[in-house]
């Protein structure tokens, strides 16, 4: 009997030690986790990063528009030594000329040239090239949202599977303290002689039971939290609570944004910039049937200083230039590859038209479904509270009977048994109903403009 109470109070005691740990984690509210994901995750980040690449490529020194201006400088240095016969040649005296030699005559050269180039006109090429770059720039932006979308996604499927497992937790901790007091009273009414051993050994069994499952969902808990810190990229061991309210959009507001899902879907928005930057595709390679007008300018500095030789004394030469030019360059005939560049253009042009509106029939299909997989867990969930209700209500007088000893012990586990599988139902509803609203609302653009 000794043993009995010991393994009592340890239930007991474990569920106490579990729920005050449990209140000493700190609040992690679906704001703040948001929050946390969009400044630490890796990939949003990476998305942020292309999309300054993008606003880098759309800048104006990107565009072709300036000026170049480059600089050449060259410096050379020689040395000669050298001996200078004159066969066959006599001085005055009638002796023959004596033969020169020059040692360490060196010579040097400098030059430096500024060349300036500009293009004034190219076929309206770089103008049409610019505003690609803008619209790829944009693309860039709508890929980052759909990241962050689908990282939020992952965010609050985590987040709610948390919420789940914590209710799951209180529900199989309220489980087993009610088992706990079955031993307790099993275990007095077989002192006074009102029961047989068997009622104990039952009560042990679901104790044990009850315990088991409470630890597999605390360490499905532990485990969860470890996938939710990964996604916010913090510490793995951060220990949190999370909010377990959930409030659904009203249906009226859904309807709204079901309309307006053309105008704010993220796949629907990309294919309309992908068609505009294959217009002007098609615009930059027509641009290859003009001509090219630039001016180009140049400013140069050169010093020579040659040495001295046996007829020519040494000679310092310093000279600077300036000059200006005009040219037009018209490429008549390529041998057909811009003709064949444009007719690409075109047919990658129309392919992003049907893609578009391949994409456009998919997203109202998804649209469709997901608005009907909502509405029938929705449904699920309201019919799960409404099983809750009957089966609390159901497992109360069912208590009140086992007390009163009109029912067994067996009929009693059974109703408690069929609350805790109404509550866990309820929990895995009521979570499963908000996701099909969040996958909803990314269907429609706007779920990263509701408040959670």
């Amino acid at each position: 009997m000794a043993s009995m109470k010991t393994k009592f109070i340890i239930s007991i005691l474990f569920v106490y030690v579990g729920a005050f740990s449990f209140a000493q984690d700190q609040l992690l509210t679906k704001e703040k986790a948001a929050q946390i994901a969009l400044k630490n995750n890796y990939g949003i980040k990476v998305a942020n990063n292309q999309v300054e690449v993008a606003k880098n490529n759309k800048s104006v020194l990107n565009s072709g528009y300036l000026p170049t201006l480059s600089n050449t400088t060259t410096a050379n240095y020689n040395r000669d030594d050298s001996v200078i016969e004159f066969p066959g040649v006599f001085n005055e005296d009638g002796s023959p000329r004596a033969d020169v030699e020059i040692y360490k005559a060196e010579a040097q050269r400098y030059n430096s040239t500024l060349n300036a180039d500009f293009t004034l006109f190219d076929g309206m090429g770089r103008y049409y090239n610019y505003k690609k770059l803008k619209e790829q720039y944009h693309l860039s932006q709508l890929q980052a949202r759909e990241t962050i979308e689908n990282t939020m996604l992952q965010l609050f499927s985590v987040y709610f599977e948390i919420a789940r497992l914590t209710e799951n937790e209180n529900v199989l901790q309220n489980a087993l303290e009610i088992s706990n007091q079955r031993i307790k009273r099993a275990e007095y009414a077989f002192e006074y002689g009102q029961n047989t051993k068997l009622d104990i050994l039952n009560a042990q069994v679901d104790v044990t039971n009850d315990s088991i499952n409470l630890l597999n969902t605390r360490q499905q808990l532990a485990n969860t939290k470890r996938d939710l810190n990964v996604v916010l990229n913090q510490n793995l061991n951060t220990q949190f609570i999370v909010d377990t309210l959930v409030n659904f959009t009203p249906k009226l507001k859904l309807e709204t944004y079901i309309s307006e899902a053309r105008k704010n879907n993220v796949a629907i928005l990309q294919t309309d910039k992908n068609l505009l930057i294959n217009a002007y595709d098609v615009k930059v390679n027509k641009s290859g049937y003009l001509p090219t007008i630039g001016l180009n300018g140049t400013y140069g500095w050169n010093l020579n200083q040659s040495a001295a030789s046996a007829f020519f004394p040494g000679t310092n030469n310093t000279t600077w230039n300036f000059g200006l030019g005009a040219r037009l360059t018209w490429n008549l005939f390529d041998g057909g590859g811009t003709k064949v560049r444009v007719k690409n253009a075109k047919i990658a042009y129309e392919n992003q038209e049907l893609l578009k509106q391949q994409i456009g029939l998919e997203v109202d299909r998804d649209l469709q479904n997901a608005f009907a997989i909502y509405q029938n867990r929705l449904t699920i969930f309201q019919i799960q509270e409404q099983n809750v209700r009957t089966n609390q209500n159901n497992f109360e007088r069912s208590e009140e009977q086992f007390k009163l000893g009109r029912i067994t012990s067996i009929e009693f586990r059974q109703a408690q048994i069929n609350l805790l599988n109404a509550q866990t139902n309820k929990n895995l509803a009521k979570y499963d109903a908000k996701l099909a609203e969040l996958q909803l609302l990314q269907l429609t653009g706007q779920l990263l403009n509701i408040k959670l």
